[in-house]
């Protein structure tokens, strides 16, 4: 009687246990459930917005205006976790051969000059296609309703200098659509940028370029 009253109370603390204890394929699910919440976005270049603001540098021939040059080609992937951000990171190719200008300011004649010299003297397309950059660390903080203030740290490829740049950016989340809006400036010496000579010389800009994107990424 002695030997069935103390294998009574371990039989039932054992039988606890094993209900308590965690399933191994739960677990598995668990861990599953966690990177399911890593989301993926393909961005598209026709909901979205990445402009060069080139602010003129000189008094041209025609009095001289800032110039926007639009990106009209560029692919590229975010992915974000939710509530805790990372992992996250942002890969981004814009085809040089798409930037054109888009300022109201000037007419289509001096838009297709002002385009002729960014293929053939500043931008270099045949040599230098793609113009990339690809992220190295995100930080940042998440607010309410899916919203997040990052900075975005990666590196830049333009004419085939890498230089390591930090993008503030404000991400938000609706449904099954990511948008990523921010600006950044880089310095065009730093990337061996011309500012135009040859032709009509219509790209003379300062050193400093702004950079302004508004990019709506579709989850995949």
């Amino acid at each position: 009687m002695r030997l069935r009253a103390r294998i009574l109370p371990l039989l039932l603390f054992s039988l606890v246990a094993f209900m308590v204890s965690p399933d191994p394929a739960t677990a598995v699910r668990a861990s599953d459930a966690h990177v399911a919440a890593t989301t993926r976005y393909r961005l598209d270049p026709s909901q979205s917005k990445f402009i060069a603001h080139a602010l003129r540098g000189g008094f041209l021939w025609f009095k001289g205006h800032d110039h926007l040059v639009a990106a009209r080609d560029f692919s590229g992937e975010a992915e974000i976790t939710a509530d805790t951000i990372n992992p996250a990171s942002l890969l981004l190719v814009v085809k040089s051969d798409s930037m054109a200008e888009t300022n109201t300011v000037f007419t289509d004649q001096q838009k297709q000059i002002i385009d002729k010299e960014l293929r053939e003297i500043v931008l270099l397309p045949a040599r230098y296609p793609d113009i990339t950059f690809k992220s190295t660390e995100v930080k940042g903080k998440a607010g309410g309703g899916n919203n997040y203030d990052l900075k975005i740290g990666g590196d830049l490829t333009l004419l085939g200098v890498t230089r390591h740049i930090e993008i503030p950016t404000h991400v938000s989340i609706s449904g099954n659509d990511l948008r990523a809006r921010g600006e950044f400036s880089v310095n065009r010496s730093d990337f061996k940028v011309k500012a135009t000579s040859a032709f009509h010389g219509m790209i003379r800009v300062r050193n400093k370029i702004k950079f302004s994107f508004d990019i709506v990424g579709h989850q995949i």
